[in-house]
């Protein structure tokens, strides 16, 4: 039953916060109380992460796999590159610089520092429009924002 008066009250103060009865401290009293579930969570996990991050380890590949999708189109390809080599989908230029992945004891997870310069179709010189690390598991974590293409990474490896 508590419970259930404490989300009565939370409410009660979140009305009347809206309509300018309650105070500032008893609004950010009653902010905190509901975030406060929410707070303790995310704390907890950040350190269950923070203490796990140390034991993870990374295999360093030497090719990735990227799933590259034309928006125009709607066509979808496989692009595997070399790292530090140039590959081209499109427009695209599309560089690693870096790619690892995980062992396969541990939850899966590629990442890799790509470039990509777009060439156009003026002629003029290359234009960088993304640099950075992408990864596999969260894709919209860093993504390439162009008009015409998506890419996805699909995988890292070593040959």
């Amino acid at each position: 039953m508590p419970q259930v008066m404490r989300q009565s009250a939370i409410i009660w103060f979140a009305i009347h916060a809206k309509s300018g009865h309650v105070s500032v401290w008893r609004r950010c009293a009653a902010a905190i109380a509901c975030l406060m579930p929410f707070l303790a969570g995310f704390f907890l996990a950040g350190a269950f992460l923070a203490g796990s991050a140390g034991a993870t380890t990374w295999i360093d590949g030497n090719k990735a796999r990227l799933q590259a999708l034309d928006k125009i189109t709607a066509r979808i390809s496989t692009v595997e590159a070399p790292v530090g080599a140039a590959r081209f989908y499109g427009t695209l230029e599309i560089t690693i610089n870096r790619c690892a992945f995980h062992p396969p004891e541990e939850p899966p997870e590629n990442a890799a520092f790509i470039t990509v310069r777009d060439r156009g179709y003026d002629g003029l010189a290359p234009k960088q429009v993304f640099s950075g690390w992408i990864f596999s598991s969260s894709p919209a974590v860093s993504a390439l924002e162009h008009p015409v293409y998506d890419l996805t990474l699909l995988a890292c490896f070593a040959d």
